[in-house]
């Protein structure tokens, strides 16, 4: 759950790891439902019957999707200074895609807050390690460094 706290505390937050976020199950339905947003129909992921004749054995998630589903895990544990008015997404950097999430897998994200950066006043820039976990697997799916502006009243 996201906590919020002071200014002060928020600014002073770098190097705090944030606990992990709720396990979400990625179905293939979710996938499909990407594809067709995304007009990515490559048969690796919407395609099972052929998937399972990869080395892969079944459709995965796109690569984006996963990255996509990041903003939604990661506000379940974030820390928001107060006076919060919004969260605006500024980008990534260094994302990396280092195994494939099945269909069936559970995924989580864990955090880690790296910078906090006072910008224009009542704006801040946020930049987080980010790493999404892959239940039951040593290595993660995904690791990023992900950049959020807030801007507080």
């Amino acid at each position: 759950m996201a906590n919020t706290v002071n200014l002060e505390e928020f600014a002073a937050s770098a190097g705090r790891e944030l606990e992990p976020s709720d396990w979400m199950r990625i179905e293939q339905q979710r996938i499909d439902e990407f594809a067709h947003a995304t007009e990515d129909f490559q048969f690796i992921h919407v395609d099972p019957d052929r998937a399972a004749r990869t080395p892969f054995r079944g459709t995965i998630a796109h690569g984006f999707l996963t990255l996509s589903l990041v903003s939604h895990l990661n506000q379940q544990t974030m820390i928001l200074p107060e006076g919060l008015l919004m969260a605006i997404n500024y980008g990534s950097d260094k994302v990396r895609y280092l195994q494939p999430v099945r269909v069936g897998d559970r995924v989580r994200t864990r955090q880690t807050i790296l910078q906090v950066s006072p910008r224009k006043p009542g704006q801040w820039l946020l930049k987080r390690s980010v790493q999404v976990e892959i239940e039951g697997q040593r290595k993660a799916a995904l690791n990023a460094e992900i950049l959020t502006m807030y801007v507080i009243s």
